[in-house]
């Protein structure tokens, strides 16, 4: 067995990828996250990327309300 063969049947745990991080961070978000998806969410190794995920997420969402509101308000003709 090679080396670079060797590297693929270890049981470290993988990184997970951009769009796996999205997803677990929407679900988990709007709470319909899978038992199964937090099991492998936590099997990943490191919480980093889902807590920056969920940090991203939040800083976006509270950003969008606050366009939303001032939209909605400047429509309305309050100042």
């Amino acid at each position: 067995m090679t080396d670079h063969e060797r590297d693929w049947d270890d049981d470290r745990p993988r990184r997970p990828g951009f769009w796996h991080v999205v997803q677990s961070v929407l679900a988990g978000a709007f709470g319909v996250q899978t038992n199964e998806a937090r099991k492998r969410d936590f099997q990943s190794g490191s919480p980093m990327p889902y807590i920056i995920g969920g940090v991203v997420f939040t800083v976006l969402l509270i950003v969008i309300l606050v366009v939303v509101v001032n939209v909605v308000l400047s429509s309305a003709g309050v100042d």
